[in-house]
Order: C-alpha cells, then sequence, then structure tokens
C-alpha cells in the first residue's frame, strides 16, 4: 500500500459544514469530533479534489481530453463503479495534526480535569453572523439573520491518501494539479469563506510539487 499526505492550511475562516445547526444558537455548525476537533470528512474531500480534476481535463484539447477522463476514472472512478472499475484512491479525513489530538483526549480522560469537548470547539471556532440587505432600501432583509461557527484561519488539516497499488506519474501529475487547483472549500465558499492552499506530500513528507506539474504539461503535449 502506498500513502500520501494532503496538507490543507485555512487561510480564511471556513466552515466544513455538517448539514444541521444548534437549536437556538447556530443555524449552521461545524463537523467535529468528539472531544471538540473539527475535521472534514474524507468523502466530501474527495469529492473536491475529483471536481477540480474533472475541471482541468474539461478545458483540455479534444485530443487529449479522453485519455485525462481515464486517467480521472481510474484514479476517483466513476458513478456506478463495480469492483473492478473502483478508484484507486481512498482518502481520509482530514484533521489536526495527531500529536495535539492525543495530548487532549488523555486530559480529558484525567478524573480531575475541567476541560470539556466544547471548550476545545470554542478554541478552534468563532461564530459568524451575517444577514441579507435589500437592495433597494439599503436595509437589512426581515428575518434574514443567519449565524455559521467557522474554524478559524492559519490552522493545517492533514488527509491520508490510500493507493492499494502504486499509482502512475499519470494519476500523481493529474492529482497534483487538483490539489494544486483545489482554493476553496466548505459552506460559504463562495461567499470569502474556505480560501485554503492545499499541498501533497509523499510518506517521507516531502512535497510533490512543480516537478509533477510539468509533467502533467508534458504528458498533455505528448499525447496530441
Amino acid at each position: 500500500m502506498s500513502i500520501y499526505h494532503l496538507k490543507i492550511k485555512l487561510l480564511s475562516d471556513t466552515t466544513f459544514g455538517r448539514g444541521d445547526g444548534v437549536a437556538g444558537l447556530l443555524d449552521q455548525e461545524v463537523e467535529y469530533d468528539p472531544n471538540g476537533f473539527p475535521y472534514l470528512r474524507g468523502r466530501t474531500l474527495k469529492g473536491l479534489l475529483s471536481e477540480e480534476c474533472d475541471n482541468l481535463v474539461a478545458v483540455l484539447p479534444q485530443r487529449t481530453r479522453e485519455h485525462w477522463q481515464q486517467i480521472a476514472a481510474d484514479l476517483f472512478g466513476s458513478p456506478g463503479s463495480t469492483l473492478e472499475t473502483v478508484g484507486k484512491i481512498h482518502v481520509g479525513d482530514a484533521c489536526l495534526p495527531a500529536d495535539l489530538r492525543e495530548a487532549v483526549a488523555q486530559q480529558l480522560q484525567k478524573p480531575d480535569n475541567d476541560l470539556q469537548p466544547i471548550n476545545i470547539l470554542e478554541s478552534l471556532t468563532t461564530i459568524r453572523r451575517q444577514t441579507a440587505i435589500n437592495s433597494k432600501e439599503g436595509t437589512p432583509e426581515e428575518h434574514s439573520l443567519r449565524s455559521a461557527r467557522v474554524i478559524i484561519r492559519h490552522l493545517e488539516f492533514t488527509a491520508p491518501l490510500y493507493f492499494q497499488t502504486s499509482p502512475t506519474d499519470e494519476m500523481l501529475s493529474l492529482l497534483v494539479a487538483g490539489t494544486w487547483a483545489l482554493r476553496r472549500i466548505g459552506s460559504g465558499r463562495n461567499r470569502g469563506r474556505g480560501h485554503i492552499q492545499c499541498r501533497l506530500f509523499n510518506h517521507q513528507d516531502q512535497e510533490i510539487g512543480q516537478d509533477y506539474l510539468q509533467r502533467f504539461g508534458k504528458m498533455e503535449m505528448q499525447a496530441i
């Protein structure tokens, strides 16, 4: 098995939405684990990466597009995939550093501990409120006030990427291109939230970047 890692640095406040809120407090809550640490589900992250790769492939010349569509299908799978055609990549949850989470988990288990998971969550997040503005009157729309919890900027999340067999250079080239193209995630990403920097690293914690981006360009030209 080959293991790579995605490192996601938050450049702006971000909401990894879980689809519901907290009655009387929040319209939108973030996804978080039992100890209060926010995280992004691997299935969601895989979908975002797949979407970015599809967008890149869609603008390629017709002569090379089908080739790279097949590479994307081999990498991520396709709708209705069978065991024979399932994607080669499995994406784990994007989480905060493991040593931090383990240290806090140990603290929470101590009998004399006063720390609670909600304290952890509140230390890593804040609440943002916004309202719709009437374009004609320039005043807030009635009943439009919404509140959402956001994860504070500059935190870094890491997600493991698992391959049962070693990925090809073409797969890695497309994956790196899609990783660099992924710049917005989470709820509210079209409203100023969720700006990120995403990079791919190997098991030795070495970044996989420019070389594979250049290979992507060269492979595209060779396929013409």
